[in-house]
């Protein structure tokens, strides 16, 4: 397919290419000079995201893991994500283009989804490992097959963009390495704490940034008032200069009230500093320095 009438199209060999490009860029000997030893990656499209959690590598790393990850019990069996199970005896991630209608909405006795530990993209390394893939396993990685909507360059000579999927993308995925580990260990966390995707415009009405927004504020609503203050209104921020989860936050809220919209920064913090929700949206906004 033309991207343009003198251009081939080419697109990314999916978030599965990172470690291809771990070894081309040096980024592997770097980190084995510099003494790291383990890793966290995530999607760039989760606002919950806790970056680096000390509960998640602290657990991985007493349970000797070589990866992990982190889940979330599905909502419903059609939701788009993959799944943390079994293959022939090996921990693998089953997309959910992949897997049939069927199979997602299997029971156990209880009433939960048998297959329901949702995949979000959130996973622990450890260098050796990376090291193991690098050399024995990235060339065995699997291909999948992702159908797209392409430009491309028509009959006429001219650029259209398709409304429906018109091409295939042949992509590798960062959790594919899950079945080379020697242990493997996942770890369920709460929805409305760890994911909130961003993959859609509001449009859409879910996914979005909406959602999103609404989500960080709910989250971070609930930090103050678990510490003892009292929210009115919903436009809620805390620092992450100021508490990483919640924690730290009593001495300073308890026994206070807050009137959104409200964001609570660290005493380190300048006025002038720019805040991602002052980007998302204009409002007056409450600065209280804590």
């Amino acid at each position: 397919m033309l991207d343009q009438k003198h251009r081939i199209s080419r697109a990314p060999d999916g978030n599965g290419g990172i470690y291809r490009a771990l070894r081309k860029e040096g980024i592997l000997d770097d980190m084995t000079k510099r003494g790291v030893c383990y890793l966290h990656a995530h999607s760039v499209d989760n606002i919950l995201i806790k970056v680096a959690d000390p509960v998640f590598i602290g657990f991985c790393v007493q349970e000797n893991a070589d990866c992990a990850a982190k889940v979330v019990e599905k909502s419903h069996p059609s939701e788009a994500v993959g799944v943390v199970c079994i293959v022939d005896g090996k921990y693998q991630v089953v997309e959910y283009s992949e897997i049939s209608a069927k199979t997602t909405e299997l029971q156990n006795s209880d009433g939960r989804l048998t297959f329901s530990a949702g995949n979000i993209c959130n996973h622990f390394f450890t260098t050796a490992f990376l090291k193991k893939v690098d050399s024995k396993y990235e060339s065995e990685l699997k291909l999948h097959v992702a159908k797209k909507k392409i430009p491309f360059v028509d009959n006429s000579g001219g650029r259209s963009t398709p409304q429906n999927p018109n091409g295939i993308k042949i992509e590798k995925f960062v959790f594919d390495v899950f079945e080379f580990a020697e242990k493997f260990v996942a770890m369920e966390v709460p929805r409305d704490e760890e994911f909130s995707a961003l993959k859609n415009s509001d449009s859409a009405g879910k996914d979005c940034p909406s959602t999103a927004r609404s989500d960080i504020q709910r989250l971070h609503k609930k930090y103050i008032e678990q510490a003892g203050g009292l929210v009115h209104g919903e436009e809620c921020e805390v620092s992450p200069l100021l508490s990483y989860a919640g924690e730290g936050l009593e001495k300073l809220v308890a026994g206070k009230s807050f009137t959104t919209p409200v964001y609570l920064r660290g005493s380190q913090e300048s006025l002038n500093i720019a805040h991602l929700s002052d980007i998302m949206y204009n409002h007056n906004r409450t600065y209280i320095n804590l």
